[in-house]
């Protein structure tokens, strides 16, 4: 499948913009915009951004001052479909949204002009729909909505497995606690559930993507131990944490750690990345909720886990749009540059999250002057165009040292950031 932007007017008209996997496209007069338009001042800096997965593509505007209009319509967030216009001043773009099989290095072919609508049914409870799909005998895996709901909240059982209780929900699926029928270790099963319609290629891509990342052995990441596919729903088996994750440990504490608990538990998170960072892994997801955290009596164990996943999960498509699932819940953690260009990240990326990480766990508050419930629009303009808070105004009783370790993992350009997990590890220990 893949989805054009056709410019129909305006200073770029007659250019095609293509996609055949997820991305992300920025439309403003900021310089690092995709569709730079510096001399319209109809639109604002960062006026809108298209999150695509093909064949699905939704547009945000983000709070511009003078609107995204689709079809004519103003909107604040929109689903596209084949044959949508997305008008701004003298810019319009055609929606395309196109069938046929891209090669292994995800090169544009020649498509038919139309996207082949065929019948799927859940694999959960029969119910019939249609999607979307490349070929008209594509052979397509789908939950309907109201089975995702179910089997988030109830996971189905996994062979070879006794299911012990939920540990958590999320927007990918639920994380059950098990005990290994063979050995009786106590692990912990990850189900995920697609959010659309999924191929056969997409999902094997998406397993062999799993398998790569399960091969990162360290102490201070989650060990991966199986996957699956049992019933159409993929499950991921790794060991079980006796613990709480970071966000939870906080909470319990009154929201936030002391000065000693968080440069304990982010600095062995550095270790984990440094680690990976060195054999060419970048995490792309790190936040409180992925820090699983064991005591024991005075010490914090402190481990990574989902190594990879958001992208995984996003490149195969399984979650419809780059910024949804569990990602959407803490998309502030995100830096800019992640926004702009999912796909190609880099470690500074993951050193920004770590930044936002302790900088939550220190003070109980994001870093940027927005609340947890505050829009994915206005959280999304926020990242790009807000200056972190000091860390210092928020948390004064950690030393100033410290403060301006987190402070610059957290600035906008990531060549003024830690330049390495290393790094930034060794400055806290340092600090501390």
């Amino acid at each position: 499948m893949q989805v054009n932007l056709k410019v129909l007017a305006g200073p770029y008209k007659d250019r095609v913009f293509c996609f055949t996997q997820p991305d992300t496209f920025l439309i403003g007069r900021t310089s690092d915009s995709h569709l730079y338009l510096p001399d319209d001042r109809f639109f604002s800096r960062h006026h809108c951004l298209l999150e695509i997965s093909p064949p699905h593509c939704l547009l945000r505007d983000l709070g511009s001052t003078n609107g995204t209009f689709v079809n004519g319509s103003k909107v604040s967030e929109a689903a596209l479909e084949n044959g949508d216009k997305i008008q701004g001043g003298e810019t319009v773009l055609l929606v395309e949204v196109v069938s046929g099989e891209t090669a292994d290095n995800s090169q544009p072919l020649v498509a038919s002009a139309k996207p082949i609508i065929v019948a799927v049914q859940c694999i959960n409870c029969g119910r019939s729909e249609q999607a979307q799909a490349a070929t008209s005998d594509e052979h397509l895996t789908f939950l309907c909505e109201d089975c995702r709901a179910e089997l988030r909240n109830t996971p189905q059982p996994i062979p070879g497995y006794e299911m012990i209780r939920v540990l958590g929900r999320g927007g990918m699926g639920c994380v059950t606690l098990a005990r290994d029928q063979k050995t009786g270790r106590g692990v912990a099963i990850k189900t995920l559930l697609p959010e659309f319609a999924v191929s056969d290629k997409a999902m094997r891509r998406f397993l062999r993507e799993v398998d790569v990342a399960a091969a990162l052995k360290h102490p201070n990441i989650v060990e991966f131990i199986d996957r699956g596919v049992h019933n159409g729903v993929v499950y991921l088996v790794t060991e079980f944490v006796d613990g709480a994750d970071a966000a939870k440990l906080a909470d319990s504490r009154g929201g936030h750690l002391s000065p000693e608990d968080t440069i304990s538990i982010i600095t062995q998170a550095l270790d984990a990345l440094s680690h990976a960072h060195d054999h060419g892994y970048i995490h792309r997801d790190i936040k409180d909720q992925n820090i699983l955290v064991r005591s024991s009596g005075n010490e914090l164990s402190a481990k990574l886990t989902d190594f990879g996943l958001a992208k995984s999960f996003t490149q195969s498509g399984m979650s419809g749009v780059t910024m949804a699932g569990e990602m959407a819940g803490t998309l502030a953690y995100m830096p800019p540059e992640q926004l702009k260009n999912f796909r190609d990240v880099k470690p500074q990326s993951d050193l920004y999250a770590v930044g936002m990480t302790a900088y939550s766990l220190f003070s109980g508050k994001l870093a940027l002057n927005i609340g947890r419930k505050t829009s994915m629009s206005e959280t999304i303009k926020a990242i790009f165009e807000q200056p972190a808070i000091p860390l210092r105004e928020r948390a004064p009783e950690v030393s100033a040292t410290v403060c301006e370790i987190v402070d610059r993992a957290l600035v906008k350009n990531p060549e003024e950031r830690w330049q390495s997990a290393k790094a930034m590890r060794n400055a806290l220990m340092h600090a501390g």
